[in-house]
C-alpha cells in the first residue's frame, strides 16, 4: 500500500519523524487484513513472512531506541531485542493483530524515547561505532521502506492467487 507523505516541508526533525511514521505504517499495511495462514506463509527461501516483517520491525525499534539510545539491557526491554533470524519468529499463539499491536506499542515507546534527545546526540553502536539520533532515524526509514517493499511483493503474491 502506498502511503502519501503528510509533511513535505519544514524543519528537519518533523520531516524525519513523519517519514519514519509513514514507513512504519506502510510496513504494517502490507500485512493488515491478511488471513492468519497467509500472514505466516513462506513464499521465499528465507524466514521472511508478512507477519515476520512486522515482528522484525518491532525488534529493530527496540534494538535502536531501547537498547542503544536508552541504554537498557535486553531483559529491561518490552520484548525481544536481539538481532538475527529470531527477530522474524512469531509464536503460534500470536495473531497478526497481536503482532501489529505489539509493533505499534513499540513504535510509540520509540517516539517517547527519541523525544528526550536531540538529532545530534550520539551513542556508540557495538558494530558501526558512533551514531547520532539523526542516523538512527535515517537508518530505520531506509530499513522499514525496504521491508515495506518486501511486504508489498509478498502481499501481491498472496492476493494474486
Amino acid at each position: 500500500m502506498f502511503v502519501l507523505p503528510e509533511k513535505t516541508t519544514g524543519p528537519e526533525r518533523p520531516l524525519l519523524e513523519t517519514m519514519l511514521d509513514r514507513n512504519r505504517l506502510a510496513l504494517v499495511e502490507t500485512a493488515r487484513g491478511l488471513s492468519e495462514a497467509d500472514a505466516r506463509r513462506r513464499l521465499v527461501p528465507s524466514v521472511t513472512t508478512p507477519i515476520g516483517l512486522v515482528k522484525h520491525a518491532a525488534v529493530a525499534e527496540r534494538r535502536w531506541f531501547q537498547r542503544l539510545v536508552l541504554g537498557l539491557d535486553e531483559a529491561e526491554c518490552d520484548g525481544h531485542a536481539t538481532p538475527g533470524d529470531a527477530g522474524f519468529a512469531v509464536s503460534d499463539d500470536e495473531t497478526l493483530a497481536d503482532v501489529i499491536a505489539e509493533y505499534e506499542r513499540t513504535s510509540t515507546r520509540s517516539r517517547e524515547i527519541a523525544a528526550r534527545f536531540e538529532l545530534d546526540d550520539t551513542w556508540t553502536h557495538p558494530v558501526v561505532g558512533e551514531v547520532s539520533l539523526r542516523f538512527v532515524y535515517l537508518f530505520l526509514i531506509e530499513e522499514f521502506a525496504r521491508h515495506a517493499g518486501h511486504g508489498d511483493i509478498l502481499r501481491e503474491q498472496l492476493t494474486a492467487r
